[in-house]
């Protein structure tokens, strides 16, 4: 048995970072005292796969303590090679998505591209609903209306559904019967007070 380390691990552990989601897979170790490098080429296809076979490479142990990053997601933003999204939030709130933030590049330039939408429009929904900022439940949502939402977002044909509705960081009362409802389209489901429970500052 090895002796406790940082962290809680004992030092016979072996550690492995792992980056994945460009050209390699990148695994970092140490070995004999020594950081070691292994490059393998990724998957995209399932970025699993290339990390599982960088461990066998390595020939880790039963016992290893592994560091995951991944840049898949921010590839797939910067790219617009991501799935057919549809965003779901309160009703009046669709086009924040597309309006964005004060804080831009080049903020009086009338002639600056707007920057390409992660959403389209039409894959934008809204659902008459309303949480106060003090985390009261103004609002509850109505089951005819949310059952329409459904039906429209399976007519829609997306792959993932994105749900953010206004101040579920404070009480998700609401964004929970949301996506109660929309797990019956069996697509990936981001929730957002789940995600990052607090307002967004970006």
């Amino acid at each position: 048995m090895g002796t406790e380390g940082k962290g809680g691990y004992r030092q016979s552990m072996m550690r492995v970072a792992i980056d994945t989601g460009g050209t390699f897979t990148d695994c970092v170790y140490l070995q004999d005292g020594k950081l070691v490098v292994l490059k393998v080429f990724s998957t995209p296809r399932d970025p699993g796969e290339a990390v599982l076979e960088g461990l066998r490479r390595i020939a880790a142990g039963p016992e290893i303590v592994v560091r995951h990053g991944t840049t898949v997601g921010t590839n797939a933003m910067l790219e617009r090679k991501g799935a057919r999204v549809a965003f779901v939030t309160t009703k009046g709130f669709e086009d924040t998505i597309a309006i964005g933030r004060q804080a831009r590049p080049r903020l009086y330039d009338w002639f600056q591209p707007a920057p390409e939408c992660l959403v389209r429009e039409e894959l934008r929904f809204g659902i008459t609903e309303r949480t106060s900022a003090e985390c009261e439940r103004i609002r509850a949502i109505e089951p005819e209306e949310l059952k329409l939402l459904v039906s429209k977002i399976q007519d829609a044909g997306v792959e993932a559904v994105a749900l953010s509705l206004l101040f579920s960081f404070a009480n998700p009362q609401n964004e929970i019967e949301v996506a109660a409802a929309l797990e019956q389209l069996g697509v990936p489901l981001s929730i957002s007070h789940k995600i990052l429970p607090e307002i967004s500052r970006i």
